[in-house]
């Protein structure tokens, strides 16, 4: 049975001109097991606000999402979501930052000191333990919101552009990084991208969305082993493949921007 079941989903948004827009047209795709799988597809055309239907932190309009068979709706905890902008509280510490959610959740101080020490072993931040988020690098503080995610334990982890916003040489390093903290996790990731290369260099498979009304048009089983060499002709191969689909849907993406309104998408 497959962790995740994401079943004809669809969302629409108004449009500033007394209709909607719709943004997702019933898209669906299943998530094994400990399966990392990319999501990549042109600006606008809903990723975000597919993860947060996911998380439930939206509701869609129509269509279910499953995990381990069981429909989730808004507001169920089965997901742990690593947000695109940096999230942390700056008032909080490294350790007090990634027990937020325990805390809430009503865990003691010795269970979150207990998890807090493994999930921070993992992610490799000792040592930053007493520190304020604006006295850590951004990888650091990248991986203080993995260890905060990861530590309650999801079922899922969904990522929207979760390496952005990094220096290159920063960002190539934590792709491991992230690559080896979810498998030590045996976590299955949900990893939402614009880059193509991070993209094939991560995942197990990658789904490719299309322009609004978005939906999903073509799936990419990476049929290469790891660690994977970024330059290799199968990587590129595979990165053509993908950048000649995506190049089409993006066309038609900014040619509807160039009629119309822009829709209230994410």
């Amino acid at each position: 049975m497959p962790t995740l079941s994401v079943r004809n989903i669809v969302k629409a948004y108004p449009n500033g001109e007394g209709g909607v827009t719709r943004i997702l047209d019933g898209v669906s795709f299943e998530v094994k097991d400990g399966e990392f799988l990319s999501v990549l597809g042109p600006s606008g055309c809903g990723k975000t606000t597919l993860l947060k239907i996911i998380a439930g932190l939206l509701e869609p309009d129509e269509g279910e999402v499953a995990i381990d068979g069981v429909p989730v709706g808004p507001g169920h905890n089965r997901v742990g979501f690593i947000f695109q902008q940096e999230s942390l509280f700056p008032w909080r510490t490294v350790r007090q930052n990634i027990e937020y959610g325990l805390e809430i959740a009503g865990s003691n101080l010795s269970e979150r000191r207990k998890l807090s020490d493994e999930i921070i072993k993992i992610v490799g931040i000792e040592g930053l333990e007493d520190n304020l988020p604006h006295e850590i690098s951004g990888g650091q503080a990248r991986r203080t919101e993995m260890a905060r995610s990861l530590i309650i334990k999801p079922d899922i982890l969904v990522a929207d552009e979760a390496l952005s916003n990094l220096d290159l040489q920063t960002r190539n390093y934590l792709q491991a990084e992230f690559l080896r903290i979810t498998e030590e996790t045996g976590s299955t990731v949900l990893f939402v991208s614009h880059n193509v290369d991070e993209s094939v260099f991560m995942s197990d498979r990658i789904l490719v969305m299309s322009n609004i009304p978005s939906r999903i048009i073509t799936s990419y089983d990476i049929d290469l082993p790891r660690p994977r060499n970024r330059t290799s002709h199968e990587s590129l191969e595979y990165r053509a493949k993908i950048l000649e689909v995506l190049e089409v849907e993006q066309e038609k993406a900014m040619s509807r921007k160039a009629t119309q309104k822009p829709p209230a998408a994410t």
